[in-house]
């Protein structure tokens, strides 16, 4: 049983990924496919392009990703099965006319221990100058879309025990330094505990759809929700959510 990581369409999954793999580490590390491989997997030739997206016909695509954290009491190998999907796999006819991909979806996510979910910000939040807001969804239809992830998870995911959702590309809405310094991991210093962690990024980031968090902890035996602020251009707030995921996932 390990890690499923996934999310919205457009949320950076991907980029999420690559930067991770930047062999500039701090606590994890992405043992396979290395930094080249997973660029030309997820890029390929042309990385002027940027990553090749998911297309809507597209089948459900899968890489797996063998990751290490570093830990006070050693090293804590995560093994990651990182499923992407076309935004069609939620509709009852695509599931219906793909039944094989569906069930082969279903499958890895109900053996998985953890799940990752990136997600992106939505318009009520405090964007930088410069943001093009109009971008992203209000505030109302980012909260109606979680819905769906809430009843995937109530409905699919009755042996998870550890979900962490990560609302992507912090840097365009928060002081990205000033966040880190007081979220940052320190294995043998003074610092937040995991719990203050999620309750800080919860109240400051995740208000709006704090009642659907509960209702996913409340319908789920022995699970724990956890919230984080990712974004690639901070190490310390990348590496968080794997860094707890190493920490509690059973070996």
């Amino acid at each position: 049983m390990g890690v499923v990581y996934i999310g919205d369409r457009s949320a950076g999954k991907t980029h999420l990924a690559m930067e991770l793999a930047n062999p500039k580490s701090e606590h994890v590390e992405v043992l396979s496919p290395d930094y080249e491989q997973l660029k030309r997997i997820l890029v390929g030739d042309d990385i002027t392009q940027g990553p090749k997206p998911t297309e809507a016909k597209a089948s459900v695509y899968e890489c797996r990703l063998d990751i290490q954290v570093r830990l006070p009491t050693g090293k804590k190998p995560v093994i990651v099965d990182w499923i992407d999907t076309p935004g069609e796999v939620w509709r009852s006819n695509w599931q219906m006319n793909n039944l094989d991909e569906w069930n082969r979806f279903l499958k890895t996510i109900r053996q998985s221990e953890g799940i990752l979910l990136i997600i992106p910000p939505h318009r009520g939040l405090n964007f930088q100058s410069g943001v093009d807001v109009e971008q992203f969804m209000s505030q109302q239809q980012w909260c109606n879309r979680f819905d769906r992830w809430v009843e995937f998870f109530r409905q699919d995911c009755s042996k998870t025990r550890h979900i962490v959702i990560c609302l992507n590309k912090a840097d365009l809405f928060c002081n990205l330094e000033e966040e880190a310094a007081r979220l940052v991991y320190n294995p043998y210093g003074s610092g937040m505990t995991w719990q203050q962690r999620h309750t800080y990024v919860l109240q400051r980031y995740f208000r709006p759809i704090q009642p659907q968090l509960e209702k996913i902890n409340q319908s789920i035996s022995g699970l724990a929700v956890r919230c984080c602020i990712t974004s690639v251009y901070n190490r310390s707030l990348l590496e968080i959510p794997w860094i707890y995921l190493g920490s509690f996932l059973t070996n």
